[in-house]
């Protein structure tokens, strides 16, 4: 298993990445990563932006969720029933984040396992025939970070984009709700999990972390103003259906 998985997926990012390394990436290894990063979230953006589309709707309906959960509180079955209706109405599927993890995370470890050993001689064994090993490796990024080396500035930074795309997420409800203050509480969970997770890796991986951060939030950003503009559509069409009657 652990030949195929490296077959498959371990084999193709590496030697994508030290392709990068040659000839795009002016040898630089943190361009690299950032153009390998770039590179798995464009082939992958459909499945991302419907699956953050799916999110950022399911926050936009929790006082919906609220209501039925207290409307069916003692029928259960009839409260389940509500939700799909619901869920069905505003094409989303409750259980699409799973999916998104399902995906990213075979690509963590991967990514994980070539950042932790490195860009090294040994490494080269895995190359295709057709890609000929660098003659030196520069493990820093812009000559400033050691990719090899944990990195506090990588770790700040990604942490703070974190917090940036949760807040993007948030829905636009009354501050008092309850879904809005557990949603402020939740946007505080990410940068915290990023901090514990990057404080002992290297920066390497910390890098990879905070390009994706950043191509989330561009992302988040683009989901926002469709919706927006769509439920902007829509309360245009509701009303001009309200005012079509005789006058």
């Amino acid at each position: 298993m652990g030949t195929f998985f490296n077959t498959i997926l371990g084999q193709p990012l590496f030697n994508t990445l030290v392709f990068l390394y040659k000839t795009v990436a002016f040898q630089d290894l943190g361009l690299a990563i950032i153009l390998l990063t770039l590179i798995i979230r464009f082939i992958l953006y459909p499945l991302f932006y419907h699956s953050f589309k799916n999110q950022t709707v399911m926050q936009r309906l929790q006082p919906e969720i609220q209501k039925i959960q207290h409307t069916h509180k003692e029928n259960k079955e009839r409260q389940a029933q509500a939700m799909m209706e619901l869920y069905k109405q505003h094409k989303v599927n409750p259980f699409s984040g799973f999916l998104l993890i399902l995906v990213q995370l075979p690509i963590l470890i991967v990514l994980y396992q070539v950042f932790l050993k490195g860009i090294t001689p040994e490494a080269f064994s895995n190359l295709y025939s057709f890609i000929s090993p660098p003659s030196q490796i520069n493990h820093s990024f812009l000559g400033l970070i050691d990719l090899g080396a944990r990195s506090i500035l990588i770790v700040v930074l990604a942490a703070i984009l974190q917090y940036f795309q949760g807040r993007l997420s948030l829905p636009k409800q009354s501050p008092d709700s309850p879904a809005a203050r557990m949603g402020k509480s939740m946007v505080f969970i990410g940068p915290i999990m990023t901090i514990l997770i990057l404080s002992n890796l290297p920066s390497a991986i910390g890098l990879y972390w905070l390009t994706t951060s950043a191509f989330s939030i561009i992302q988040q950003i683009a989901i926002n103003r469709k919706l927006d503009h769509e439920r902007s559509i829509q309360g245009t069409s509701k009303k001009n259906g309200g005012d079509a009657g005789p006058k």
